[in-house]
């Protein structure tokens, strides 16, 4: 292996540091390996990587035998691969693909996800994570490694009862995130201004009684005016609600009236657990289908 220093500085002579796409890059071997590790990575895998920069991860997942789709949007970057993994793109363990990962097509057959993200993008990503994982027409992605901001791997597995909101909860429908890692600034170059951490996702498949889409709209409502009581929040239908079958205004407001006197919306939404929404949600289907 050449290193994470060595891929890093070949990529600097080409490449001035660039804010706008978040472009901290790992330089301690160890951290990388890290990633690898806990992302249980074996031969038999097709990892996802979203902005590999010089390649120091793409390097140690490569170094596994697995199989890699790397997605950078940076186009000196990707030239920097290309010179750099020329043999392993030829013999097709690594797909590298030009562009925004939001928006690029992913492929279908992905087991794992393993990533130094740029910050800006994580809670997006893990959303995209999500589609992928309940799309029908793909496989399951059953771990994901991400490095993200220490801040924003707190809210995303709830850590403490502040960090509660409609990321956690959201991801909780469907996997269990745990927090790992401590990453220090000095472990990259340039050094970020706060710590990072890794973050694990594990997808659990629960099979929940009602429309986790209905689920996951009433979770954004509430908690985008977090201090208001739900009998305020949800009195009002989502927007999106037409995207949920079978569901669309009227049925909500339907629903909504039918649960006049139920005491769960005197509650505020960080006073809800996640089984609560599903409670709440399978209670609304349930009420309106019947009416």
């Amino acid at each position: 292996m050449r290193g994470a220093r060595w891929l890093v500085d070949s990529l600097r002579a080409k490449l001035p540091f660039d804010k706008s796409l978040g472009q901290h890059f790992l330089v301690s071997d160890s951290i990388v390996e890290r990633a690898v590790a806990l992302g249980e990575v074996q031969p038999d895998d097709h990892v996802l990587e979203i902005g590999p920069g010089p390649g120091v991860l793409t390097e140690a997942l490569l170094e596994v035998g697995c199989n890699v789709t790397a997605i950078e949007i940076d186009p000196i970057a990707c030239e920097h691969l290309r010179g750099a993994f020329a043999p392993e793109i030829e013999e097709g363990r690594l797909n590298l693909l030009e562009g925004d990962a939001l928006n690029v097509a992913w492929p279908t057959d992905l087991t794992k996800a393993v990533a130094n993200i740029p910050y800006q993008i994580s809670s997006p990503l893990v959303e995209h994570l999500t589609r992928y994982l309940r799309n029908p027409r793909t496989e399951n992605i059953e771990r994901a490694v991400l490095l993200v901001q220490e801040e924003f791997g707190e809210r995303l597995v709830m850590e403490y009862e502040s960090d509660v909101g409609s990321l956690g909860m959201t991801a909780a429908l469907d996997w269990d995130c745990e927090l790992e890692d401590k990453v220090a600034p000095h472990h990259f170059s340039p050094n970020p201004k706060v710590n990072s951490r890794y973050v694990t996702m594990e997808a659990h498949h629960e099979e929940w009684p009602c429309d986790v889409r209905l689920v996951r709209q009433m979770i954004h409502q509430a908690f985008a005016e977090r201090r208001k009581k739900l009998r305020t929040t949800l009195k009002r239908s989502p927007k999106r609600i037409n995207r949920v079958a079978q569901w669309h205004h009227a049925r909500w407001k339907n629903a909504y009236a039918a649960h006049a006197e139920d005491e769960r919306l005197e509650a505020r939404p960080e006073e809800m657990e996640l089984d609560d929404w599903i409670s709440l949600a399978e209670s609304f289907t349930k009420i309106s289908v019947e009416s």
